[in-house]
């Protein structure tokens, strides 16, 4: 059995371990099949196809779910719209297509196997804004002002067209200098498009910033198969994927207001201040800083720049430990009559999970929501069972990533199976009653501390050796 084989094994079994299902039904596989759209409840239908909307993305990306496209105003201002691709339509409530996102409620990435949410004849096809073909979507339009403010959001149903296919890399090479304009993105008009996105997106960041966002450093390690060799290979953070970033967490809060303002109810993305914050705390005081004794995101993000800035090299590890302080996001159900927590993290108020129902099922339900609004119906979901949807979308999150990871260590155990013995430089990332855990520094390998981990917790650095991987349980063991 090939090592491809074993991880795609090994990842369909963990699926199964923790109530996901890896294979989609045959009655589902059936109705991707079928040419039939539903618009339930119709909505006008605008058509925007000769506006020049790009996409920008992975490098293997087929699960394309949003455009964009940018127009400066004479004012100074800029408008932005935010095309994502119309799901509801291939896959209305309660068909067997629903019943399956509804029991995953996302798409799980593992190096060897993807499990999608959705039928592959959809989101990599008929639901997907695949260049030059003509697509239905929600889009999700605003205007930006120069202080990168949001004012004018407002959705609606249009028809759109992908003009340029884009890849993160290749366009961060073009904005920041180092590279050509890609022949994708050669289109007529193309270019003043992406450096106009790109300016919009940076006011918009710097905006989120001055409000408190948290800036770190989100370098991970991209484990996956190049031929039948599996590798390992850094994924930072770059111009590019900040680009779309900012713009879609824009489009998200609008959604969110959107909704408010028509008296729906939403689902929303929400993390909360840190319960670890005391933990924080000692972090910056061990680098010669101090934070207030109080959860204070505006504080933590000053600290976080004075240290990019003090010690670059190290920053990294330091994102990676605070990200595990600040804790996973969670779904919440707002009204018009309640006021859910905002998102600690990024500085929003307002924002629910809007630009990718190809992959989550909390889009998808956002987009039904929409839908309704935009159709003069009332709500297809009532405020319990929005919030039973909401809390499954949540543990079912946990368990995806459960299954990411696991497979992760085992395609890891894999690769350093032949190192046991050997010395590496770690930083503990989880210190629980439930075990203490650390990353090496290089390669980025995650795994257990089995002796030595008494007085460790995060953030600590600490020299570890390789004791022994497990590549079925994907356990790979430390001794300190």
């Amino acid at each position: 059995m090939t090592q491809h084989e074993q991880l795609a094994q090994l990842a369909a079994a963990a699926m199964r371990e923790r109530g996901l299902e890896p294979e989609m039904s045959s009655e589902a596989l059936a109705q991707a099949e079928t040419p039939d759209l539903i618009d339930v409840p119709p909505v006008p239908v605008r058509d925007l196809r000769t506006l020049p909307w790009c996409s920008i993305d992975n490098d293997d990306s087929k699960d394309l779910d949003q455009l964009s496209v940018s127009e400066r105003l004479s004012d100074g201002r800029t408008r932005v719209l935010v095309a994502i691709a119309d799901v509801d339509i291939a896959a209305p409530r309660s068909s067997p297509i629903d019943r399956h996102a509804a029991v995953n409620t996302t798409s799980v990435y593992t190096p060897a196997r993807i499990f999608p949410m959705l039928p592959l004849r959809l989101s990599t096809d008929r639901t997907s804004l695949n260049a030059g073909q003509d697509r239905r979507a929600l889009v999700t339009a605003f205007v930006v002002a120069p202080d990168g403010s949001v004012e004018q959001g407002e959705v609606y149903a249009a028809l759109v067209r992908n003009h340029a296919h884009l890849v993160y890399d290749d366009i961060d090479a073009y904005l920041s200098g180092g590279g050509p304009l890609p022949d994708e993105a050669r289109a007529p008009g193309m270019r003043a498009q992406l450096e106009e996105q790109d300016r919009v997106a940076r006011a918009l960041s710097q905006r989120r910033h001055e409000l408190g966002a948290l800036d770190f450093d989100l370098t991970d390690t991209r484990v996956r198969f190049v031929g039948d060799s599996l590798r390992l290979s850094p994924e930072a953070t770059n111009r590019a994927r900040s680009l779309i970033q900012n713009l879609m967490i824009a489009a998200n809060g609008v959604v969110a207001r959107f909704l408010d303002d028509h008296g729906s109810p939403s689902i929303r993305r929400v993390v909360q201040a840190p319960a670890r914050w005391d933990r924080i705390v000692t972090i910056a005081t061990s680098l010669g800083s101090t934070l207030p004794s109080a959860p204070d995101a505006p504080a933590l993000a000053a600290f976080l720049r004075a240290r990019r800035q003090a010690d670059p090299a190290d920053f990294p590890e330091l994102s990676q430990a605070l990200i595990k302080l600040i804790g996973a996001g969670e779904y919440r159900v707002d009204t018009p009559d309640t006021d859910a927590p905002g998102h600690f993290a990024l500085a929003v108020k307002d924002y629910a999970h809007s630009t990718a129902p190809n992959r989550r099922y909390s889009d998808l339900l956002t987009q039904r929501l929409l839908r309704a609004v935009l159709g003069g119906v009332p709500s297809p979901y009532s405020v319990d069972e929005l919030t039973e949807l909401a809390r499954l979308c949540t543990r079912r999150e946990d368990d995806a990533n459960r299954v990411e990871r696991q497979v992760r260590k085992s395609a890891a155990a894999m690769l350093v199976a032949d190192r046991v013995g050997q010395q590496f430089s770690a930083v503990v990332t989880g210190a629980s009653p439930k075990g203490t855990y650390v990353r090496t520094l290089t390669p980025h390998i995650e795994g257990r501390v089995v002796r030595g981990e008494q007085g460790l917790d995060v953030g600590d650095r600490v020299t570890v050796h390789l004791a022994s991987v497990d590549v079925p349980r994907g356990f790979i063991d430390f001794v300190v």
